[in-house]
């Protein structure tokens, strides 16, 4: 059965702290978390109010190439974590030498360059993000074609899904021109998805928005009823 998770993301315009407080008050017990932008002392932070808020599950986390093996043994302790995603090492390069059962929960997620097979298959699979590949076939074909190649003879593990814009943007980085977005204003910002073959979806979904979690409910819902995930 397929998890849609509803996530804490901590990009510049998500209010974390604000999304525990909802999440609490929802009563939801699991979530997705994104401490992607936060250095060791703000994810501890974000760890004890995780645990104050009572969330008992957080089965798929976004993990930085400065998050030693023991941390990752604490969210699986913790929290349950089943997966982990983490950009590549050319983006990010990899500071820790992880154990093979760290590796095989690890996922190697499409950014900004293209897939390298023998890095996948050091670790778990893919963690494929459905906007960055729909980024990919509308502004590099060539690198959208590689990376199509690649998913069919790779195992997706985890997925993340944002929203998709007509009009292009910088990223939060200003590293690049895109089409995607963290922050949903209609609903049909997902229907992009419909493209898509449903081998592309994992069981582990993410929801990547900086929206508040009723939003990302609705998102949920929509993503089940319209999508057909």
């Amino acid at each position: 059965m397929r998890k849609i998770l509803v996530s804490i993301t901590t990009t510049r315009g998500s209010d974390w702290r604000g999304k525990i407080k909802e999440i609490k008050r929802l009563g939801l017990k699991e979530v997705a978390i994104f401490p992607t932008c936060f250095k060791k002392e703000k994810r501890e932070e974000l760890y004890d109010l995780l645990e104050k808020a009572d969330i008992r599950n957080v089965p798929f986390v976004h993990i930085r190439n400065d998050m030693a093996p023991a941390e990752l043994d604490y969210l699986v302790e913790k929290f349950g974590a089943e997966r982990f995603n983490i950009h590549t090492d050319r983006e990010f390069p990899f500071i820790y030498n992880y154990s093979s059962r760290h590796r095989k929960m690890i996922f190697i997620e499409n950014v900004y360059e293209p897939f390298d097979e023998k890095e996948i298959r050091r670790f778990g699979g893919i963690c494929l993000d459905m906007a960055h590949l729909e980024d990919d076939s509308l502004l590099h074909p060539g690198k959208f074609a590689h990376n199509v190649e690649i998913l069919e003879r790779n195992e997706i593990g985890c997925n993340h899904l944002s929203c998709v814009q007509k009009v292009l943007r910088r990223d939060f980085e200003d590293v690049s021109w895109r089409y995607d977005s963290h922050v949903l204003r209609k609903l049909l910002q997902m229907d992009y998805l419909k493209r898509y073959p449903k081998k592309y979806f994992s069981d582990m979904v993410a929801i990547e928005l900086e929206n508040s979690i009723e939003t990302q409910l609705k998102v949920r819902n929509y993503l089940i009823k319209k999508i057909g995930l």
